[in-house]
C-alpha cells in the first residue's frame, strides 16, 4: 500500500512538473519553397521547435495548466543551402501570442510580429539546446536558431507579464536583452546588430528597456489591467481610459519618431484600437484619430473611415 501511495505521489509530482512551462506555443512549418530534402526533416524540425518552445522553462514561476499563455509561430523556409550548406534554410517567421480578458471569452494579442531576418542550421539528429551564453557557440548558425526562439519566448513572457502589473516583465526583457547580447555571429546571421537595421530584435529590446519609452509600457498597464480587464463591468470607462491616454504614445513618437518599438506595439494593437474607437461617439473620434494617424501611418485609412 505504501508503494502504491509513493508511486501515485511521483506521478502527481511529474504531472505538475509537466505542466509548469509557460507557453503553450503552436508551431506551423511552411516548406514548399524548399526542394530535393527529405519531406521527414521538416516534420522532425517541426515537432523539435514545439518541444523546445514547450518543454523549456523559462522563468523560476510556477504556472498551472491554464494560466500557460497561448502562442503561435509560423516559419515559412525561402530558401536552403545558406553559406552552402545544405542542413542551413532562410526564413520569415511570423509571432503571435494572445492573453485572455477578465471575465469574458475575449482574447487580447499580446504580439503579431514578422521577423525577416530568419537563418538556421537544423540537424534532425542534434537536439535543440539554449542557454544564456551559447552564443560563444562556434557554429553560428545552429545557435541562431534557438537564440530566436529564445528572444521571442521572453518577449512574450515580459508583455504578459507588463499586462498585469506595472513593469512586471522587466526581468524577462533583461533575459531577452541577454540573449541580444550574446548573439551567435557568423557569416548570414543578422538582425541581431544596432548597423543592421533600425527596426531588428536589438532594437526592439533596446527601446522596451529605455526609459525614453516609459510612458509605452505604462500604457500597456493601463490598457490591459486597468481597462480591456474592467470592459465588462464598466465598458465605457475603460474605452475612454484607453482613448485618453493615447495621448502618452504620441509624445514618446514626438521625442522618438519611427521608433521599432512603437511600430512593434501597433503591429499587434491596431485592430484593437479601431474597434475601441468605432464604439465611441463620433463627435469624439477626430482627436484620437488625428493622434493614431500620426502613431500608426500603415493603418491610418482604417482610422479615417471613422470619421
Amino acid at each position: 500500500m505504501l508503494k502504491r501511495s509513493l508511486s501515485i505521489c511521483l506521478i502527481v509530482l511529474c504531472s505538475l512538473a509537466a505542466g509548469a512551462q509557460e507557453l503553450n506555443c503552436r508551431v506551423t512549418l511552411l516548406h514548399d519553397k524548399i526542394t530535393g530534402v527529405d519531406p521527414q526533416v521538416f516534420s522532425n524540425m517541426q515537432k523539435a521547435i514545439t518541444e523546445f518552445m514547450n518543454a523549456h522553462k523559462w522563468t523560476s514561476d510556477e504556472f498551472a495548466t491554464n494560466e500557460k499563455i497561448d502562442c503561435s509561430i509560423l516559419i515559412n523556409l525561402t530558401g536552403n543551402n545558406v553559406n552552402g550548406d545544405p542542413d542551413s534554410y532562410s526564413a520569415n517567421m511570423s509571432i503571435q501570442a494572445t492573453r485572455p480578458v477578465y471575465n469574458t471569452g475575449y482574447t487580447t494579442k499580446l504580439i503579431d510580429y514578422m521577423d525577416k531576418d530568419v537563418a538556421f542550421k537544423f540537424s534532425p539528429f542534434a537536439p535543440l539546446h539554449f542557454d544564456d551564453n551559447q552564443g560563444s557557440s562556434s557554429d553560428a548558425m545552429s545557435a541562431n536558431l534557438t537564440s530566436i526562439l529564445a528572444f521571442y519566448s521572453y518577449i512574450i513572457l515580459a508583455l504578459d507579464y507588463d499586462s498585469f502589473a506595472p513593469n512586471g516583465g522587466t526581468a524577462n526583457l533583461k533575459k531577452a536583452q541577454n540573449v541580444v547580447n550574446n548573439a551567435p555571429d557568423g557569416k548570414g546571421v543578422s538582425g541581431w546588430k544596432p548597423v543592421e537595421s533600425t527596426r531588428n530584435r536589438y532594437w526592439i529590446i533596446d527601446q522596451m528597456l529605455n526609459t525614453r519609452f516609459a510612458d509605452v509600457r505604462k500604457y500597456w498597464y493601463t490598457m490591459h489591467r486597468e481597462s480591456l480587464d474592467s470592459m465588462a463591468a464598466k465598458p465605457n470607462e475603460a474605452r475612454m481610459r484607453i482613448l485618453s491616454n493615447i495621448k502618452k504614445l504620441y509624445d514618446v513618437n514626438r521625442e522618438n519618431p519611427s521608433s521599432a518599438y512603437l511600430q512593434f506595439f501597433f503591429n499587434a494593437k491596431s485592430e484593437e484600437l479601431i474597434h475601441i474607437l468605432s464604439m465611441a461617439p463620433k463627435n469624439e473620434r477626430p482627436q484620437y484619430i488625428t493622434l493614431l494617424n500620426a502613431l500608426d501611418v500603415p493603418n491610418a485609412a482604417k482610422y479615417n473611415a471613422l470619421k
